[in-house]
């Protein structure tokens, strides 16, 4: 059975290069603040029931990008369940460009999150449940972790966005920096740099993300398909509220405030996120640990399948053996 989809509800690109897997669900959610998000749902395809993995992307992805792990978490006995954060994807855009990422407050990505736990996740997806996050998901996941312990058994993060190197000033600083230009009028203006370009086969050579060209062009492939589910730079009010919860994260009193057991994976090619600043926060955390991928680059799902040994067997040490 291919994904049920409501013909007046969203939809799920499902192209050559990129295979939608079998006996999803696709469908929209209200949030607790009445935005609407895209989600999707899968049962397990293989072995004893494990639980649920509750699967949040990083800052510009969308569902149809994780549809390979989605399937390699299903054979392994999990159900997985997904969805757009506001402001991309296949999600309500919250100004007017829905070109540009935008979100007022980095607490709303909690919101999102607590809101699909609740309408989705505990009356249509059998427990325990599991919580993948990846960059900003990462992010909103450790405040998971803090907000509700009882949501998840375990969070498993990849590439978490806790810093941002090559900034001129701390988290702190650009935070403030950010707030300043939001309050005198200019937070949806775009935050962009020269170097950045679409996606494309001429981006490949020179992309901070994976060493998989196939992988690469899978999302390339899907963006064609439905441009709508692109977005480009964020707005300075965007900046605002990451670089205020990357300050936050940064605090002496962080990572003493997560109660939940919890494993980081950080690539040591990264040139989007702080390696460094995961393996700091990685060595003091009280319920956690942390672990460095070698060779790898910021996107670890997308990355080589060497790489994505790795990150499964981490995984299953972590998750699968466990649940």
């Amino acid at each position: 059975m291919n994904a049920v989809v409501d013909p007046n509800g969203p939809r799920l690109v499902n192209i050559a290069s990129n295979p939608m897997p079998e006996g999803g669900r696709v469908g929209y959610f209200k949030t607790e603040d009445n935005v609407r998000l895209r989600y999707a749902t899968w049962p397990k395809s293989e072995g004893a029931h494990r639980g649920t993995i509750c699967l949040v992307q990083g800052r510009t992805e969308f569902i149809e990008k994780y549809f390979e792990t989605v399937a390699d978490f299903r054979r392994r006995g999990f159900s997985v369940a997904t969805f757009d954060w506001r402001g991309q994807g296949g999600s309500e855009r919250l100004i007017g460009n829905h070109k540009l990422g935008h979100v007022d407050k980095f607490e709303d990505y909690w919101c999102d999150l607590r809101s699909f736990h609740g309408e989705i996740l505990l009356p249509d997806c059998p427990p325990p449940y599991y919580l993948v996050g990846h960059s900003m998901g990462g992010l909103a996941s450790l405040y998971a972790g803090i907000n509700d312990r009882m949501m998840f058994d375990r969070i498993f993060l990849s590439a978490p966005m806790v810093a941002l190197d090559r900034q001129p000033l701390s988290m702190a600083g650009m935070a403030r920096v950010t707030e300043t230009l939001s309050f005198v009028g200019l937070g949806q203006m775009p935050v962009s740099r020269k170097q950045d370009r679409p996606m494309s086969e001429a981006t490949f050579a020179s992309n901070p993300l994976t060493g998989d060209m196939i992988r690469y062009m899978r999302a390339v492939d899907v963006v064609r398909e439905w441009p709508e589910l692109a977005i480009a730079a964020p707005t300075v009010r965007w900046a605002a509220a990451a670089f205020g919860a990357m300050a936050e994260a940064a605090q002496d009193s962080f990572p003493a405030r997560i109660k939940i057991p919890l494993l980081m994976l950080a690539a040591a090619r990264d040139e989007v996120v702080s390696t460094a600043a995961i393996e700091r926060l990685g060595l003091r955390m009280r319920t956690g640990r942390h672990l460095v991928l070698a060779n790898a680059r910021h996107e670890l799902f997308m990355e080589t399948d060497s790489i994505r040994e790795q990150v499964f067997a981490a995984f299953d040490a972590f998750i699968t053996e466990q649940s």
